[in-house]
């Protein structure tokens, strides 16, 4: 396979694991468009680039960050930057370990490997990761983790492990970005949550990279009774992107809050893969992502939320909202509900239009720019996503982001 013709397998991982993992990998077949889950996505040039390992490049670090008032963890072509990470501010709060910093290896993994190639990979060659682990009743500050690709080629198979105990809570940034230098390189990253009883995780998850870039995202969440989940994926940049988040309910009184928004140009293409599986009764969940497409973009909104039997009063809201700014322009959205229970409410809906003409000349007609009518009814549409992120330090990136791409002046 040329994807990892050129890599070590990994030192971080037990040897049963890898073994579990080359078996998955040498019997899984390369995502085509005749598997239903990839039907709108094609990776067939992924498969066909030769990547690097990427420990050889350099950049400024300080220049990618989204808080810098939070304590940040960074990670360049997947590996440590331990001169420009500031993990020891958060000492005491939270247990946090860099796999290449110590000596134990990962020897089990909630991804699920069968016929899922990319998880094998990640798995098989995994470059590095960071372990966060927030003891019971801590109130943990937020987090910063940094990912930056640079280079020709280059690959990361990136893993985040989050374990927040029972009782406690944690807010973690993500941001995904890459330099100038990076060409055709590949993030290939996952991400294991468990969350304990009473327990509550946010995470704000930023992706940023260059339009000839590749980034394939899988999340794997656990959560026990009376915890709340909640991710907001904003995608502003990237040539390829891929979000899959898988949530398994296992505890009553469970909260989970899957927000996104996508806001595309050129030729980008973002597909956001989802699964909320409820397992047991008295859960709530939401769902709601949004997209903006210009020009040749495109996207795919494909959210699943399960309801077993035995998961009675269950409240699942689900809803996609597409705006498409070029006829060139398009999106494919299937958002659906697998129901095996008869006392629930549960609910899904998909929209794609364009924006209003008469808002438009409205706001023209009274003397307001058309690049800052079209922000202001773009920040109108995506605003109810925008509003679940608490931070205003990444509300300032990312209006400052649709303003450089966009001219939209917000």
């Amino acid at each position: 396979m040329s994807v990892t013709k050129n890599l070590k397998e990994s030192p971080y991982i037990s040897p049963e694991l890898a073994k579990k993992a080359r078996t998955a990998m040498d019997s899984s077949q390369w995502p085509t468009t005749r598997v239903e889950q990839w039907k709108y996505t094609r990776v067939s040039k992924i498969q066909k680039l030769e990547f690097q390992d990427g420990s050889d490049q350099k950049v400024s670090p300080e220049n990618f960050v989204l808080d810098p008032t939070v304590p940040v963890i960074y990670f360049l072509n997947g590996h440590y930057l331990s001169d420009a990470s500031s993990i020891g501010e958060l000492k005491g709060q939270m247990n946090i370990k860099v796999l290449s910093e110590n000596d134990t290896k990962l020897d089990a993994s909630s991804l699920n490997l069968d016929n899922e190639v990319f998880n094998a990979i990640n798995t098989i060659y995994l470059t590095d990761g960071v372990e966060i682990f927030v003891p019971k009743k801590a109130q943990a500050e937020a987090i910063q983790i940094i990912h930056i690709l640079s280079g020709d080629t280059s690959i990361s198979n990136f893993k985040t492990i989050i374990h927040v105990d029972d009782l406690a809570e944690c807010n973690v940034i993500m941001g995904f970005f890459s330099d100038e230098t990076a060409n055709n390189c590949f993030a290939n990253v996952s991400t294991e949550i468990k969350l304990g009883v009473n327990s509550k995780l946010t995470i704000d998850k930023i992706q940023y990279e260059n339009e000839n870039c590749f980034h394939i995202n899988t999340e794997v969440i656990d959560q026990e009774k009376d915890s709340t989940f909640t991710i907001n994926t904003v995608t502003l940049n990237g040539g390829l992107v891929r979000n899959n988040i898988n949530v398994n309910v296992n505890g009553q009184n469970a909260t989970t809050n899957l927000y996104g928004a996508y806001i595309l140009k050129g030729k980008q293409h973002v597909d956001n893969h989802t699964v909320i599986d409820h397992k047991v009764a008295h859960c709530l969940s939401n769902e709601l992502y949004k997209g903006v497409m210009d020009e040749s973009s495109t996207a795919v909104f494909n959210g699943k939320v399960f309801v077993r039997p035995d998961a009675q009063k269950i409240n699942a809201f689900q809803s996609n909202g597409n705006v498409l700014l070029s006829d060139n322009a398009s999106v494919n959205s299937k958002p659906e509900l697998e129901i095996y229970a008869d006392d629930v409410k549960c609910s899904h809906g998909s929209t794609t239009g364009q924006l209003d003409d008469d808002a438009l000349f409205y706001l023209e007609a009274r003397g307001i720019s058309k690049p800052r009518a079209m922000a202001l009814l773009v920040s109108a549409f995506v605003g109810e996503v925008f509003e679940n992120i608490e931070n205003e330090h990444i509300h300032g990136f990312i209006e400052s982001k649709l303003n450089e791409r966009f001219d939209w002046n917000f």
